[in-house]
């Protein structure tokens, strides 16, 4: 099953990461997170990798929804996108797909709202793409 939506941009990552979170703002999802993985996993453990940062990028209004069917949702909202330089003046945008929080917890009352978010980040990926 695969869980991302995921577009490359042809911009650096430095550039990309604002135009990210403004892309996903006009969608409705405010960044409340930011998460420097290279930077920690530099510090932490002397690791190095590509520049990766995960945004916890949350609609409100549709994890309200969703927590109000099932309180354990909350480990399934597609709130995360992950932004990573991808070579050359090239970075990787990646969405959790929301239908994941239907089908693992197999509840069908999540799908109006898996779909309204779905519509939102394709949305906002496509506002990136274009």
């Amino acid at each position: 099953m695969d869980y991302t939506r995921t577009i490359t941009l042809d911009l650096p990552y430095e550039q990309a990461v604002p135009t990210v979170k403004e892309a996903f703002q006009e969608q409705g999802f405010g960044t409340l997170t930011e998460i420097d993985v290279q930077a920690t996993l530099k510090n932490k453990l002397d690791a190095d990798m590509e520049q990766y940062v995960i945004l916890g990028a949350c609609n409100p209004q549709l994890a309200h929804r969703a927590l109000d069917i099932d309180r354990q949702i909350g480990l399934l909202l597609p709130c995360n996108v992950v932004v990573r330089a991808a070579g050359d003046n090239q970075t990787l945008v990646q969405a959790l797909d929301p239908q994941v929080m239907v089908t693992v917890p197999e509840l069908d009352e999540l799908q109006s709202i898996a779909d309204d978010a779905g519509q939102r980040i394709h949305a906002a990926l496509q506002a990136l793409a274009a």
